[in-house]
C-alpha cells in the first residue's frame, strides 16, 4: 500500500502523472475517422486533466508522515463482480499516524483520494505543541460534538517507539469516570448540582474512614457542583456506596461505551470498567481512584461530546470521502449518533458541573487570565481533569477532556488530552489543553461563529 499526502501541512513532493495512450491505427480509414477521432482524444485529454478533483503534481505532508509501502496483495477492495464500485475507510488498512486531510493510496495499481476530516492547520499545530511538552508520551483528539468528525489527533514519544496513542485504551481513566458516576447520580439517586453533600479529611485521598456516613465537628460540606469541580475524592466515594450500587454504575459506565466497541473509520481499543460488588470496590471504582477502569484519548473527548450534545454520542469518523482517479465517488460519510447516553436534562446538569471545573475547581487557574480575553467573551468553556499515578508509582497519568461552545451553538470542540510523565513533569494535560482551544479561537480559518 503507497499512501502518498495532498494539500497538508508543510511538507512537499511529487508524484507522475497519469499518462493514458490511444492507438489511431484502427481509426485511420479515412478522414471522417480522423476527425472522430482528433475530437475523441481532445476529450479524453480534457478529462485526464480537468476531470479528476486533485493536482498530481504537487504533494504535501503532515509533519512527520511519509508514505507506506506495499500492503500484502488481493483484489481491490472496491471492485465487485456486479460492477458496482464500493469501499469503506475499514477496507483500507489505514495507518492513522500518517492521515493528513488529502492523500493518495495506491494499491493493485490503482489510485484512490482520500479525504479526511482534519484540518491542517489545527494538525499542525497539535504536533507542535505535544513534541513541545516535556512530557514523555502525549496524545491529543479534537472533535466537533455535533457530527462526530476528528479536527484533529496526535501523539506523541519521547523515545520514538512508534504508534498512535489516541486509540489505544492503556490507560487509567481517573477522575474522568466522575462525569459517568456524576450523570449516574443525576439519573438514579435524584441529585441535582446544588445538593450538599459531606466528607472528612483531605480532598484527594480515599480512606475507609472517609468512607463512612457521619457529620461531625471536622466534616466538611459542599455542594456536588463543586465536589465535581474539585474532584473531591470522599464525595464520590461515599456516592458509589450508598446511592448508587454496583448496578447503577455498570449501566451508566456502559451507556457511555465502557465495555462496548466505539464505531470508527480506524480500529479502536475497548475502555473497560469493572464494577465490584463491595464497599471500597464501589469507592473506587465512583471517584476513578483506581487503575482497572481504562480509556482511549479519542473516547474521553466523547465523554464530553455526549455532555453539550444534549446526551447522545456522535458516532466518530476521520474519512470524509474516497474517490477514484476519475473523480467517481466511492464513500462519503454519513453523520450519525452511536447512543443516547444520558438524557437532555441529565446533559445540562453535567454542564453545570464542568462549567464548575474551569471557574472555580481544577482548572480554574489555568483558564483564569484567558476567560477575560474578548475571544472568551461569547463562548461557554467546561472541563473534567484526572491525574493518577501508574501500579509502580513510575508515571504519572494525567488528563483533561473539555468543550468550547460559541453562543451561537454552532462551531464548537471537545478536547481531550493525555500527558504521561515521569520523574520530571511535562506541561500539564489542562494547560495543554486550554492552548488548543486558545489557538482554535484565535486562528482566522476557525472563527468560534463557524458552522
Amino acid at each position: 500500500m503507497d499512501q502518498k499526502h495532498l494539500y497538508s501541512t508543510g511538507w512537499r513532493d511529487s508524484t507522475k502523472r497519469f499518462e493514458k495512450g490511444l492507438s489511431l491505427r484502427r481509426l485511420v480509414r479515412n478522414r471522417y475517422l480522423m476527425a472522430s477521432a482528433a475530437g475523441s482524444i481532445l476529450m479524453a485529454l480534457f478529462l485526464v486533466f480537468y476531470g479528476v478533483p486533485w493536482t498530481p503534481g504537487r504533494i504535501n505532508r503532515v509533519p512527520g508522515a511519509h508514505s507506506e509501502g506495499e500492503g500484502p496483495a488481493r483484489s481491490p477492495a472496491w471492485a465487485s463482480v456486479s460492477g458496482q464500485a464500493s469501499v469503506t475507510p475499514g477496507d483500507l488498512d489505514l495507518d492513522p499516524t500518517r492521515i493528513s486531510d488529502r492523500f493518495l493510496l495506491t494499491r493493485e495499481g490503482a489510485s484512490l483520494l482520500v479525504e479526511s476530516t482534519l484540518d491542517p492547520d489545527l494538525q499542525g499545530y497539535l504536533v507542535r505543541v505535544l513534541q513541545n511538552s516535556l512530557n514523555l508520551k502525549a496524545a491529543a483528539v479534537v472533535l466537533r460534538p455535533d457530527d462526530g468528525r476528528i479536527l484533529a489527533m496526535a501523539s506523541f514519544h519521547q523515545d520514538q517507539d512508534g504508534g498512535d496513542l489516541c486509540l489505544r485504551a492503556d490507560f487509567p481513566a481517573a477522575s474522568l469516570f466522575k462525569i459517568v458516576s456524576a450523570a449516574a447520580a443525576f439519573e438514579y439517586a435524584g441529585f441535582t448540582p446544588e445538593k450538599t453533600v459531606y466528607f472528612n479529611g483531605r480532598k484527594h485521598t480515599l480512606y475507609k474512614s472517609q468512607l463512612k456516613q457521619r457529620i461531625g465537628r471536622y466534616t466538611s460540606s459542599i455542594s456536588f457542583k463543586r465536589a465535581f469541580a474539585s474532584s473531591i475524592n470522599p464525595v464520590f466515594g461515599k456516592l458509589g456506596i450508598y446511592d448508587l450500587g454496583q448496578k447503577a454504575i455498570l449501566d451508566s459506565a456502559e451507556r457511555f461505551l465502557f465495555n462496548r466497541p466505539i464505531p470508527f473509520d480506524l480500529p479502536v481499543a475497548m475502555s473497560v470498567v469493572q464494577v465490584p460488588g463491595d464497599d471500597f470496590g464501589l469507592a473506587e471504582i465512583a471517584t476513578g481512584f483506581n487503575k482497572e477502569t481504562t480509556i482511549s484519548p479519542l473516547h474521553a473527548a466523547m465523554l464530553a461530546s455526549a455532555v453539550v450534545n444534549r446526551g447522545v454520542m456522535m458516532k466518530p469518523y476521520i474519512i470524509k470521502r474516497i474517490s477514484l482517479e476519475n473523480g467517481r465517488v466511492l464513500y462519503t460519510n454519513t453523520p450519525g449518533e452511536t447512543i443516547r447516553s444520558i438524557n437532555p436534562n441529565t446533559a445540562a446538569k453535567l454542564k453545570v458541573l464542568m462549567k464548575a471545573t474551569v471557574t472555580h475547581g481544577t482548572c480554574r487557574k489555568c483558564f483564569r487570565g484567558l476567560r477575560r480575553k474578548k475571544a472568551y467573551r461569547n463562548v461557554e468553556l467546561g472541563a473534567k481533569t484526572g491525574t493518577i499515578n501508574d501500579r509502580s508509582d513510575r508515571f504519572k497519568y494525567d488528563w483533561f477532556t473539555a468543550y468550547m461552545i460559541p453562543s451561537s451553538g454552532k462551531g464548537g470542540i471537545c478536547v481531550a488530552v493525555l500527558g504521561i510523565h515521569g520523574k520530571k513533569l511535562g506541561i500539564r494535560a489542562n494547560r495543554l489543553g486550554r492552548s488548543i482551544i486558545d489557538h482554535f479561537l484565535r486562528s482566522p480559518s476557525h472563527p468560534a461563529s463557524a458552522s
